[in-house]
């Protein structure tokens, strides 16, 4: 998509620590499930999944060609989730700590 060449009204920092702050107050699953039908597009939500889904298998320590034949995610995908849990901000770690354990099977993953 082409972006226009005028200056939003509303700074980029400040758009997306609104974004952090409406999905801060969302207070259960389903709140946040519904927000994100809302904010994405079927592909961008799959995205996401498939990239979330890989955490728990590269903390784990396995192999790429174990996570691909678990999740079906791609081997370029689990390189890039991995890059960021080694060089990133920190998030995704985070959140793995913070949250419920993620299922580590097909069965368990909602696509």
């Amino acid at each position: 998509m082409k972006r226009r060449q005028i200056e939003p009204e509303v700074d980029a920092r400040r758009a997306e620590r609104s974004l952090c702050e409406a999905l801060l107050a969302l207070r259960s699953v389903e709140e946040m499930q519904a927000f994100l039908d809302d904010l994405c597009t079927p592909a961008e939500r799959e995205s996401m999944r498939d990239r979330w889904s890989v955490v728990p298998h590269l903390l784990a320590g396995e192999p790429y060609w174990q996570i691909h034949d678990a999740t079906a995610v791609s081997i370029t995908t689990i390189g890039r989730v991995a890059r960021c849990l080694e060089q990133g901000a920190g998030g995704y770690a985070v959140a793995a700590s913070r949250s419920k354990p993620a299922r580590k099977s097909r069965a368990g993953a909602s696509r």
